[in-house]
C-alpha cells in the first residue's frame, strides 16, 4: 500500500496520483505539480489515502508546493494572455494555409511554454508553424492534436438531455461506446438521436449500459413469442423500467390454410415473471428484425464510433 493524493486539472477531467510526502491535503486545495507538460496548477480531488500498489504507475511524482498568491496571480495573468495567443496562432495557421481548427491555448504556470490544442482530419505537418510561433512568443511551443471528444470536453456545452456535457463535468476518461449498447437499450438507431454534440456516440450509452443489462435479464424482446397465464401470444412492446411487456394473444384462425396465426386486437400487460419464453429461434429472429438497419444508416452509425 502507498499513500497518495489525487490531483485534477482544468484541461483534463482525469485524476492523477501524486506523492504527498507525509503532508496532509484537503479537498479542493490548489497545488503546483510537474507533469509531462511542465509545471501546472491543479486541485486536490482525492485527499490522502492508501492505494494498492497495483493501481499506481510508479514512480509517483511529488507535489511541488501549495499554490501561493504569486502562483494565483501568474495563473490569472496567463488566462488573460490566452485570448491574444489564440489570435496570433489563428493568424499563423491562415498564413501557412493549414487545415486545422484551433481549440484552445494554455500557458504553463511558470510561463516557459504555451500549448495550443487543435483538431484536424488526419495528420498535420506543423513544423513551420511551430518555428513561426516560437519566433513570435520567444518560448517553447507545443501543438497538441486532440479528437472531437476532447474538443467537446474542453469547450463544454449543453447536451440533448438539457444538462452540461458529462465529459466536461465528471467523466474521468472516455470509454469505448458501441452501436450494440444502443440496441440493448432499445434506442432508435437514428444517428442524430444517439450522437452527442461531438458527432460521436453519446458517452451515457456506456455508463448506463450496465443498468440496462441488469434490467434486460430474463426479459423477452419485442416480437418474441411467449406463454402468458392467458395463453400464448406475441410481445408488442417492452418496458424495461417497469419490468413488464405488452402482449397480443394468438386467436384461433378460421382459415386452416393461413400461414400465420392471427393476433387479438386487445393488448395485455404482464410482468416478466408472469411470462415464459418458449422458442429460442423466435427470440433470435425477433432481435434480428428489431436490429435490421439499412446500409446507408449503418455507414452513418459506423462513423459515430470513430475516435
Amino acid at each position: 500500500m502507498t499513500e497518495i493524493v489525487g490531483v485534477g486539472f482544468v484541461k483534463a477531467s482525469k485524476t492523477y496520483y501524486f506523492d504527498p510526502e507525509g503532508k496532509e491535503y484537503k479537498m479542493g486545495e490548489l497545488v503546483i505539480v510537474e507533469t509531462a507538460r511542465g509545471l501546472e496548477m491543479g486541485h486536490i480531488s482525492i485527499e490522502n489515502r492508501e492505494e494498492e500498489d497495483s493501481e499506481i504507475v510508479a514512480p509517483l511524482k511529488k507535489i511541488e508546493r501549495r499554490a501561493t498568491k504569486a502562483d494565483l496571480a501568474k495563473y490569472r495573468e496567463n488566462l488573460n494572455k490566452r485570448e491574444s495567443a489564440m489570435k496570433v496562432c489563428e493568424e499563423k495557421i491562415r498564413k501557412h494555409k493549414l487545415e486545422m481548427k484551433l481549440v484552445d491555448a494554455e500557458y504553463t504556470i511558470d510561463g516557459s511554454k504555451v500549448i495550443f490544442y487543435f483538431s484536424a482530419e488526419g495528420r498535420i505537418d506543423f513544423r513551420e508553424l511551430v518555428k513561426d510561433l516560437a519566433a513570435h512568443f520567444r518560448m517553447r511551443i507545443e501543438l497538441r492534436q486532440i479528437g472531437v471528444r476532447d474538443e467537446a470536453r474542453m469547450l463544454g456545452g449543453i447536451g440533448i438531455c438539457g444538462r452540461p456535457f458529462c465529459c466536461s463535468r465528471w467523466l474521468h476518461d472516455f470509454q469505448p461506446v458501441s452501436i450494440k449498447m444502443a440496441k440493448q437499450q432499445n434506442l432508435s438507431l437514428n444517428p442524430s438521436k444517439i450522437s452527442g454534440s461531438c458527432g460521436r456516440l453519446m458517452c451515457c450509452l456506456n455508463f448506463e449500459n450496465k443498468t440496462y443489462q441488469e434490467l434486460r435479464k430474463g426479459m423477452p424482446n419485442e416480437g418474441e413469442q411467449v406463454v402468458t397465464p392467458d395463453g400464448p401470444g406475441k410481445v408488442t412492446a417492452v418496458n424495461l423500467f417497469e419490468g413488464s411487456v405488452n402482449v397480443r394473444l394468438f386467436e384461433k384462425s378460421k382459415d386452416k390454410d393461413a400461414k400465420e396465426t392471427p393476433l387479438s386486437q386487445e393488448v395485455r400487460t404482464y410482468f416478466k415473471q408472469e411470462v415464459r419464453r418458449t422458442d429460442k429461434k423466435s427470440h433470435k429472429k425477433s432481435r434480428n428484425e428489431q436490429n435490421n438497419v439499412d446500409p446507408e444508416t449503418m455507414k452513418e452509425l459506423e462513423k459515430l464510433t470513430r475516435d
